[in-house]
């Protein structure tokens, strides 16, 4: 969150200086590679377009320097990258970055606030590429000298955070593409760190130092390298192998598999946000969908789930159960009219009796003899809860909920389809129930809204947040003017009132806060972050800018 703002200026010096470097060269026998796994691969295509889902994922940040790395860890503190500057007007109408000095693309050519204007300019053109949605609250753009001005749709503080995530490419290169939405950029060029793809097959790619990056004196990282790896059984071998540098995946009773095998493997397993239930309010299924919309279901369904033992055996013990309906967690507790938290606390507390009493109450029976309610109308409820094949934390998370909710006389069973097709039944609406996580930002809004914002319904959205469709029309409302306002005393109050809705609909059912997952290895590598240096988040996933940061503060080891 953006607090006060205005037309003071609020960079954060950076540490380089605003002239470009140009890398030591290096014998291949002596580069330093850094290996990550940013993702899991069934195959791996090579594609670098940072406007694409299908890309590979360390094109964003490391191919692409943003333009500001907001430090969500540190409250959204701003670390100034390509832009040395920003700044909004009084009215939260216009922001304002000023451009880097000195910055080249890694063919040589000079970046400028011309290629920031024509990478938004792109987008407009082609909405298609609009991941974040920027052109919802983005006019129009333009360039004065060395500063790109955006116009916005409406007043909104987080705009700036919002634009950091779009990425900025080259105008000579891309205004050459005929269609950018199938273009796979097979060979990038970039502003980022790591441009050069040294190395590509089927099963490694390793992508290597920008010759011309301008904050060469502070990287000490000169490759990459990413092995093709399908699943969290193929990582494990690997990452207890100490093959891998870098990884953010969940490691089954992490301190006798990962830690004990090797001294130098290490991790740190950072607060994360909300993981919870999402039922379908339009299942495909007659029962279902009667019974889903149903509160009083929802709320016994929340009932039955024991979310302690999810935690200790699914997650072995990293993260708190969550009893806020509305998903808020202890994390951001600050936030929460406790008030309205306590009225709903029991929903949201493991108590089968409970559960069986309250779908009674609604008038859901065992009218057919199998041990399982029908609904009020008497029509059979048979629900199949999702989570993504491979995702182990989450497949035992949801084989333990379908036991419970069994017990509870909900008839229930799992489901472990490829992530593709799990993300396809959320965007099409026709699965029942998934397991899912959410983003965790500064402050509670990228939960929420990511989560329950109707917006995100139109099939272009994110699916694995969203697709419940439940929509209130109030609640987008309060979502929408969060950040109408800098004031944190009238954000308080919107976030209130969002969590007063949410919270008596029982629209999800939120089962845990998590714990980010990072595992880093100390055989090559200096300089990680962890609880002793907590100096942002450390996931190597996309989508967490701070990794760029993060690769900046390593060192290989002599």
């Amino acid at each position: 969150m953006l607090a006060n703002i205005n037309k003071t200026k609020l960079a954060l010096a950076v540490v380089a200086a605003a002239t470009a470097f140009t890398a030591p060269v290096v014998s291949a026998a002596e580069k330093s590679e850094l290996t990550v796994v940013p993702n899991f691969y069934p195959t791996m295509v090579r594609n670098f377009n940072p406007y694409l889902s299908t890309n590979l994922h360390t094109t964003s940040d490391f191919v692409y320097e943003p333009l500001v790395v907001f430090n969500q860890m540190k409250g959204n503190e701003p670390v100034m990258r390509l832009a040395k500057d920003y700044y909004m007007s009084d009215d939260l109408m216009q922001v304002t970055f000023e451009i880097r000095d000195g910055v080249k693309w890694s063919d040589g050519k000079a970046f400028s606030a011309d290629d920031v204007v024509y990478s938004f300019d792109l987008i407009k053109k082609n909405p298609e590429l609009d991941q974040r949605g920027i052109n919802k609250w983005v006019k129009s753009v333009k360039q004065d000298g060395n500063k790109v001005i955006f116009d916005l749709t409406e007043a909104n503080s987080n705009v700036p955070f919002e634009i950091s995530f779009v990425p900025v490419v080259p105008k000579h290169i891309w205004s050459k593409v005929e269609n950018p939405s199938t273009f796979t950029n097979e060979n990038p060029v970039g502003t980022g760190p790591f441009t050069e793809i040294d190395t590509f097959t089927p099963q490694l790619y390793v992508q290597c130092r920008n010759p011309n990056y301008w904050d060469n004196d502070n990287l000490e990282v000169d490759c990459l390298r990413v092995p093709q790896i399908a699943n969290n059984d193929q990582l494990l071998t690997k990452i207890i192998n100490s093959e891998l540098d870098w990884t953010s995946s969940f490691i089954p009773d992490i301190d006798s598999t990962y830690a004990a095998a090797n001294p130098n493997h290490k991790y740190w397993y950072p607060a994360a946000g909300t993981q919870s239930f999402m039922l379908n309010f339009k299942s495909p299924k007659a029962g279902n969908k009667e019974a889903i919309n149903n509160v009083d279901f929802r709320r016994a369904f929340s009932m039955a789930i024991d979310r302690q033992t999810i935690i200790d055996i699914a997650f072995y013990g990293a993260g708190t159960p969550n009893d806020y309906a509305s998903g808020l967690g202890d994390g951001f507790k600050t936030w929460s009219d406790e008030a309205v938290h306590n009225k709903y606390k029991a929903f949201n507390t493991y108590n089968v009796k409970g559960a069986k009493e309250l779908l009674a109450k609604a008038g859901f029976k065992d009218t057919d003899g199998d041990g399982f309610v029908e609904t009020p109308t008497g029509k059979k409820i048979e629900l199949t809860v999702q989570s993504p094949n491979g995702w182990t934390d989450f497949n035992n998370t949801v084989q333990l909920g379908v036991e419970q909710l069994q017990e509870a006389g909900i008839n229930a069973k799992a489901s472990t389809p490829d992530f593709a097709v799990y993300n396809e039944a959320m965007l099409n609406g026709t699965y029942d129930v998934a397991y899912t996580n959410y983003f965790n930002g500064a402050d509670p809004y990228l939960y929420w809204d990511s989560a329950y914002n109707s917006r995100y319904q139109s099939g272009d959205g994110m699916p694995r947040f969203a697709m419940h469709f439940f929509k209130n029309a109030e609640l987008d409302k309060l979502l929408d003017s969060f950040y109408k306002t800098a004031d944190k005393g009238e954000q308080t109050k919107i976030a209130h009132s969002i969590q007063k809705i949410i919270a008596e609909n029982q629209v999800t059912v939120p089962v845990m806060s998590g714990a980010n997952n990072f595992q880093y290895n100390e055989t090559r590598f200096t300089g990680w972050w962890n609880e002793k240096n907590p100096q942002g988040r450390p996931m190597v996933w996309a989508g967490v800018p701070e990794r760029l940061l993060q690769v900046l503060d390593l060192k290989p080891k002599a």
